[in-house]
């Protein structure tokens, strides 16, 4: 009898709201579960399923914001997404790109459609993680990093069914670029019609697939459809994914948990409500930089 990784529950994020004039998107955590804590180190997944945007004049998006205490991850299936900050960083990133933001002591971020996809309309799909730091990282330099999909570690799967396409950690002995400051998995898999993959993760490791595209079936028996987020308990077992529509796409999420507090406010993450008030008082004070970039 095979040994499978139990699921915990099954779920689909809340009805959709607008995040700035720019981004159509359902709050997975901790929203659809109430615990920013049950998947860490990913504290929050904002999922923007894909939807079409009409051509614009002005750029859509979201303007300069700080942020401290963690990391942002955007990942692109479909469109284009610009990003500015005040560290002198800026990025357009594409399907299968992914732009990694370590807010750390503190930075101030734009988002916006790219100007020629902005112009022209189209279809945008991506995700966007928060990614939390331990402790004694929160308040380090910040940083960036542009991961282009051809730098992604790449796996090919037998007989040209399907490909995994990894963002950060390893998977099955191939590393993705991502410099993280914890230990965590993060993979895109993309199956044909009747093709298998098994995952196996560490049981310590807080993980979870969030379907993009098609319908899989998870351990022999239990269908998952588009927008379905699959949480497993933290047990021994492998998962085993099979594509019962001609095309799938999913994201495989699997961390090791910081065992921290975690106090959040707006755009702070901390340890400590009085680092969140710290963190208010020098953004007040102009020690986050100039809006001006």
């Amino acid at each position: 009898m095979k040994n499978f990784r139990s699921i915990e529950r099954i779920f689909k994020g809340p009805e959709s709201h607008m995040v700035g004039d720019g981004f159509k998107v359902s709050q997975y955590l901790p929203a659809a579960i109430n615990d920013m804590e049950r998947l860490s180190p990913f504290l929050l997944l904002d999922y923007h399923a894909p939807h079409y945007y009409n051509p614009s004049s002005t750029r859509l998006g979201v303007g300069a914001h700080p942020h401290r205490g963690f990391e942002t991850v955007t990942i692109a299936y479909e469109g284009k997404v610009e990003h500015h900050d005040n560290n002198g960083n800026h990025g357009i990133i594409g399907p299968g790109d992914v732009q990694w933001m370590t807010a750390a002591s503190g930075i101030l971020h734009k988002e916006y459609h790219e100007t020629e996809f902005s112009k022209n309309g189209g279809t945008l799909h991506m995700i966007q993680l928060w990614v939390n730091l331990p402790k004694d990282k929160k308040m380090t330099e910040p940083k960036y990093q542009a991961l282009l999909r051809e730098n992604m570690g790449m796996l090919k799967l037998d007989d040209g069914k399907g490909e995994v396409s990894i963002i950060a950690g390893d998977f099955k002995g191939i590393k993705g670029p991502a410099s993280t400051f914890t230990k965590m998995n993060i993979y895109n898999v993309n199956l044909k019609a009747n093709a298998t993959i098994t995952i196996t993760e560490p049981s310590n490791f807080n993980t979870g697939i969030l379907v993009l595209k098609g319908k899989i079936k998870i351990n022999e028996n239990e269908l998952c459809e588009e927008k379905d987020f699959i949480l497993f308990n933290n047990v021994d077992g492998e998962i085993l994914v099979e594509s019962v529509s001609e095309d799938t796409l999913f994201i495989v999420l699997s961390g090791e948990p910081i065992n921290e507090p975690v106090v959040s406010h707006g755009p702070f993450v901390m340890n400590t409500v009085e680092e969140i008030y710290e963190a208010y008082e020098d953004f007040r004070n102009g020690k986050f930089g100039t809006e001006v970039f």
